[in-house]
């Protein structure tokens, strides 16, 4: 299974390193109190951090001991970073070579499509990047979350926060932000600091970095160190759809949150235009996946819960740190849309055909995700009796893996934690299981079978 079918296999790693991080985390070691933390509420929160969600039952700033923090962090490391990718690295690192399965293993990580039989080497990344790939992993990971680190420790220390303690948690932010993960350390959350320019803005950059995905990181290296301006064709249709996509998505959203939310006083009502602007811009980066959130979304209007559950549902780049169906997934079905209308006979982008086998696996996810929500939703709030938009709000934050919260997944029985921890696993791997499956299931057929066109629209 390792070298037939990467997918499947990192998701039995994936639920194997929830399941030990349950453990960990329900030890007395790991809560400050020294207390056995309920069982519920570890499985949530280990489903949270390998899941790079960022929903909580408990609270993070008080509940959990160094020895938890520790756990928890590491979680959100290989969340964030891929099981798979994270093993080619570890491998990589100790034989000082990478061989042909490896390449393979890791290129499962990031493209489950390339387990198709047949697949042309026409990928976003080639299995000779493999290695340049995994190196810019590494290095990415390290320089972007020490660079985070490094400003915003000072800040926390302004606040009067000590040295040690203002690096520590300037780490777990960087962490938090640049996997896209939403943990806040700090008590009382980013609430002292939502006006805060500087520390906002570090914070959306680390979100944006971590939500465009180690292939594009990787590809946008190439093109500074390849030549620039000169070396364009470097930037392949993946980096080209993805950057985009997200820059579209972050402007609609930008946009709409501020004139949905201009004139409600619990929110930007009492704000100048320049703060409205600032804070509409960042909580729709943070609606990529990443969780930061700077706004109770139970004093939003509907309409505005209605925009941030659109954003959420869509998510951050393929192969990212973020959550959701994927940018690239809703940009590949609205081309299809286009050329539909336009009565092509294929998909077009920035000067490149997209084969129908995207568009089909495209297809099966956002059916796959749409499912997931519904039934999901339908379950929160059959046990809830909370309204709808609270709990599409909540499912599709699961989902999406982004960590926007209503607050409710606090206060849910045992039985709604349980399906909010499905919603997180399956809006993690079940996206990647779904088109791994379509991609392995993609053969040839000796015969056709006489056509029929049903009435559709």
């Amino acid at each position: 299974m390792v070298h037939s079918s990467p997918p499947r296999f990192a998701i039995l790693v994936f639920t194997a390193l929830i399941l030990a991080w349950t453990l960990l985390l329900s030890l007395p070691i790991s809560s400050r109190e020294g207390s056995v933390t309920p069982l519920a509420d570890a499985l949530f929160t280990a489903v949270s951090a390998i899941c790079v969600t960022g929903l909580s039952t408990v609270d993070m700033a008080t509940h959990w001991s160094l020895f938890g923090d520790l756990v928890i962090l590491a979680g959100l490391q290989i969340g964030g970073i891929g099981v798979l990718t994270l093993a080619s690295i570890l491998g990589l690192t100790v034989t000082r070579r990478l061989g042909l399965r490896q390449r393979l293993l890791a290129a499962g990580d990031t493209n489950p499509m390339r387990m198709a039989k047949g697949a042309s080497e026409s990928q976003a990344v080639g299995l000779g990047d493999i290695g340049g790939l995994l190196a810019s992993v590494a290095t990415s990971v390290l320089v972007i979350e020490l660079a985070l680190t490094a400003l915003i420790a000072p800040r926390l220390m302004a606040e009067g926060y000590s040295f040690w303690r203002s690096l520590w948690d300037g780490f777990y932010l960087a962490a938090s932000s640049f996997t896209n993960t939403g943990f806040v350390p700090l008590p009382g959350g980013l609430a002292p600091f939502e006006t805060d320019i500087y520390l906002l803005s570090v914070l959306a950059v680390g979100v944006f970095l971590g939500s465009i995905g180690f292939p594009v990181i990787f590809a946008l290296y190439r093109y500074v160190t390849g030549g620039g301006w000169r070396a364009h064709k470097r930037l392949g249709l993946h980096t080209k759809l993805t950057l985009t996509t997200t820059i579209i998505f972050v402007i609609f959203g930008w946009l709409l949150i501020a004139a949905l939310e201009a004139d409600n006083p619990a929110t930007f009502g009492s704000q100048n235009f320049g703060q409205t602007m600032f804070s509409a811009g960042y909580m729709s980066i943070m609606t990529r996946s990443g969780g930061l959130g700077i706004i109770d979304p139970l004093e939003m209007h509907g309409s505005t819960l209605l925009v941030v559950d659109m954003l959420m549902f869509v998510g951050g780049g393929s192969a990212s740190t973020a959550g959701g169906i994927k940018v690239t997934t809703i940009a590949v079905l609205f081309i299809a849309a286009y050329a539909e209308a336009r009565g092509y006979r294929d998909m077009q982008a920035f000067g490149r055909s997209i084969p129908n086998e995207v568009l089909r696996v495209a297809v099966s996810v956002l059916i796959w995700g749409a499912t997931i929500v519904l039934v999901s939703t339908t379950a929160i709030m059959h046990i809830t009796r909370v309204s709808l938009d609270v709990a599409l709000f909540e499912v599709i934050s699961a989902f999406g893996t982004c960590g926007l919260s209503t607050g409710l997944s606090g206060e849910l029985p045992e039985s709604g934690k349980y399906i909010i921890v499905a919603t997180m696993w399956l809006g993690r791997v079940g996206t990647v299981t779904m088109a791994s499956a379509i991609a392995a299931t993609s053969r040839s057929r000796l015969f056709r079978l006489p056509e029929e066109r049903p009435i559709v629209g």
